[in-house]
């Protein structure tokens, strides 16, 4: 019995390597679990994926499933076939915020794990984000914007693409660590979001730096401070909310590829590398940094712990503030 035991493990240990030695043998499906065009995390995936396809010499063909603030594609993902011929675009909002949030609206998610059910590849990239206010706010920084929510609680809003998102969430973290109070403003879009912030209709937002650097430039929105550990390269003289005085404001969104659980270790070892081969290319760095993100490339472990340690750190302050899905 043992010895057919050991046996079927090397048959099946086999038939991984081979399958792997011989992938793709056909096209690859990739879900984007969001809108086309509608953010840096489209244009970043879609950018990997065609680079991507050259590298493995088969078509990716990109599957929206938009919903649930990402979670409906990511889920979709995770209940797919471990094979290798269907990946996923993920992002800290799709695989780590929204299962947790949709869990505490009492409906249990969306029946998927995105640690047990989802396996990393590998990060490739990351958007910072940035705190901006209308010029009509008279702060010129973080801590001229504490003191004057202080002096005037509830008073004043802030902007984002919808309940739940990380632009929301990253600004119930600012009110958590500072203690201020200010007003949640949901829209249905960034877009919308973003133009009303531009008429002064609401006050300020934390958003993808990408989506607002032009009208920080034109002088239509004046930047307090960068949410990440670095500088960004799109706005270098812009301090980071460290620098500030603030260092529990770190936020930024990961971009990476994710397969469902269980994909052989051989296909996902050379998806990886592929990846890394294109982010470490001169060519992807400059189109990177163009869109207002940075390279960011990441193993699979690494990738791993980091989803596991957003996700802590996010479900925390969904339940600090008693954020509920729409």
């Amino acid at each position: 019995m043992l010895k057919a035991a050991f046996s079927t493990v090397l048959m099946s240990a086999a038939f991984n390597l081979a399958a792997a030695q011989s992938y793709p043998v056909k096209p690859i499906r990739l879900i984007f679990p969001l809108n086309p065009g509608s953010s840096s995390n489209d244009i970043l995936g879609r950018a990997l994926a065609q680079r991507l396809s050259d590298a493995l010499g088969q078509s990716l063909v990109a599957d929206y499933r938009p919903g649930a603030a990402g979670a409906l594609g990511a889920g979709i993902a995770a209940k797919s076939a471990p094979d290798g011929y269907t990946l996923l675009i993920g992002y800290t909002s799709s695989i780590m915020i929204s299962p947790t949030l949709l869990a505490s609206g009492g409906g249990g998610g969306m029946g998927f794990n995105p640690v047990t059910d989802l396996a990393p590849i590998s990060r490739f990239a990351v958007v910072p984000y940035i705190a901006v206010v209308h010029p009509s706010v008279p702060a010129t920084d973080l801590a001229s914007l504490v003191a004057l929510a202080k002096r005037r609680p509830g008073q004043l809003n802030f902007a984002s693409a919808g309940t739940g998102g990380l632009p929301h969430l990253a600004a119930e973290l600012f009110k958590l660590s500072t203690g201020i109070d200010i007003v949640h403003v949901p829209y249905r879009s960034a877009a919308t979001a973003h133009t009303d912030l531009l008429g002064g209709h609401v006050q300020m937002e934390f958003t993808g730096i990408s989506g607002v650097a032009p009208s920080i430039k034109a002088g239509r929105l004046r930047a307090l401070a960068v949410t990440t550990a670095r500088r960004s390269a799109l706005l270098p003289d812009v301090v980071t909310a460290g620098e500030a005085g603030f260092p529990a404001l770190d936020v930024s969104s990961s971009l990476g590829l994710l397969a469902p659980a269980n994909t052989p270790s051989p296909v996902v070892r050379r998806l990886h590398d592929e990846i890394a081969n294109i982010v470490n290319s001169a060519d992807m760095k400059s189109f990177i940094l163009r869109q207002g993100a940075e390279p960011a490339l990441m193993d699979t472990a690494g990738f791993d712990a980091h989803i596991k340690a957003e996700i802590s750190k996010w479900a925390r302050v969904i339940k600090a503030t008693g954020v509920k899905p729409d």
